[in-house]
């Protein structure tokens, strides 16, 4: 494969005629966390709400866990819900 000249990591197959320059720079910039995860887990989840879901939840398993361990147990009256949504 023949590179371009200007950037040699550019390969000539690549083509961004039909791109935005900074199309997603906001969002970036905002601190979207993309995050890759294995084929073998990717199977339970379908989609980016569904792995949300699942990570507040075990996040409000880990807060309750550790208000236990210090002495808040389940019992003090108080109601833990889920972590806010980043979104």
């Amino acid at each position: 494969m023949k590179k371009m000249k200007n950037d040699p990591a550019m390969l000539e197959e690549y083509d961004f005629t039909g791109g935005v320059r900074g199309k997603y720079a906001k969002r970036y910039a905002e601190g979207t966390n993309v995050v890759v995860i294995e084929p073998d887990v990717a199977e339970y989840f379908p989609d980016h709400d569904s792995v949300n879901e699942a990570l507040r939840g075990l996040a409000a398993i880990i807060i309750r866990q550790r208000r236990a361990e210090q002495g808040h147990g389940e019992g003090c009256g108080k109601t833990v819900s889920h972590p806010p949504a980043n979104r």
